[in-house]
């Protein structure tokens, strides 16, 4: 009697199993593009946290570390994000300057001027402009590194979207393959590789981990397709070895949640930058995003005087009482 009635139920997972698995690469890779471009409008109801560890080594030296956490409120055309804190430390004549400010090492501000100037505060005011010069290199790539990749206004996740060839105008550009069925992260993911469609653009390639049911991503592994051009290379003296990127998504705020949204989670990044024989920097970039809640139920993200709030829509019985 069981084995009866289970029969249709098994037999329906049976053919649904089956349909997926003769899906191609490119078919897979539409419906993900097609629900990644419906997230954008389902990601303006969610705020979270971003918290960020930049770092900047020379060898094995810490040059300069901040430890950000970013309020991330998406709305209809980017993202608002308000530094919530900073930690940062910035390595100076063999010590470290401790900061909490993006305008400066609070260690090295230099004295005010109080009209009584002699030449000692001119002296002290000397010796601090030339630690902030000093230090200025590694914490403005700390700084630049961090906005580069997390902090364009136009992206709703967090994650600037040029990196990662998720939506329908980036897909376009590119070549998938499917290599077969994987679990990854304790989801039964589709496995595909991806590259530039022209062979000779300098554009990402790597793998991705597509949820099998969800058809959402699990995982992406990017990488640049080329080495830089000889030009930049060898005349220019300019190198970015090992740039590529690594993100994990999951669904927000739970994935038992039916109005559950799939945001990226972790993002991170390692790889040194070289110009010619004077500048060598390995940078290191990790990412979380967490603490995501939905906004009030009926609300949206409206912008006044350039500012994201949270408004309440009236419902119909507001509306006309």
């Amino acid at each position: 009697m069981l084995a009866r009635t289970l029969a249709p139920i098994l037999c329906l997972f049976a053919l649904t199993a089956s349909a997926q698995s003769s899906l191609t690469a490119d078919e897979i890779m539409h419906r993900v593009a097609v629900n990644q471009d419906a997230a954008q409008t389902a990601r303006t109801h969610f705020v979270y946290t971003q918290h960020t560890l930049a770092r900047s080594l020379k060898g094995k030296s810490v040059r300069c570390e901040e430890i950000t956490d970013y309020r991330i409120t998406p709305g209809t055309k980017g993202s608002d994000r308000q530094l919530l804190a900073l930690n940062g430390r910035v390595l100076y004549k063999g010590k470290y300057i401790s900061y909490d400010s993006l305008k400066g090492p609070a260690g090295i501000e230099p004295p005010k001027d109080d009209g009584k100037d002699d030449e000692s505060l001119r002296g002290a005011r000397e010796a601090m402009k030339k630690a902030d010069e000093d230090t200025d290199t590694d914490r403005s790539l700390v700084e630049n590194m961090r906005d580069n990749f997390t902090g364009k206004k136009e992206s709703k996740d967090g994650i600037t979207p040029e990196l990662f060839p998720l939506a329908s105008k980036q897909q376009k550009q590119l070549r998938f393959r499917l290599i077969g069925r994987e679990q990854r992260n304790g989801h039964d993911t589709f496995h595909l590789t991806f590259e530039p469609a022209d062979k000779e653009d300098y554009g990402w390639k790597g793998d991705a981990w597509i949820d099998a049911t969800a058809f959402q991503p699990v995982v992406l592994r990017t990488e640049l397709s080329r080495k830089l051009p000889f030009a930049i290379r060898g005349i220019m003296g300019i190198d970015i070895p090992g740039l590529g990127f690594t993100i994990t998504y999951a669904p927000q705020p739970s994935a038992t949640d039916p109005k559950a949204v799939w945001f990226p989670e972790t993002f991170g990044t390692e790889f040194r930058i070289k110009i010619f024989h004077f500048f060598n920097r390995q940078i290191v970039l990790s990412t979380t995003n967490r603490n995501f809640a939905m906004t009030h139920t009926g609300a949206r993200i409206v912008e006044v005087d350039g500012a994201q709030i949270d408004q309440k829509v009236p419902s119909n019985d507001e509306k006309h009482p």
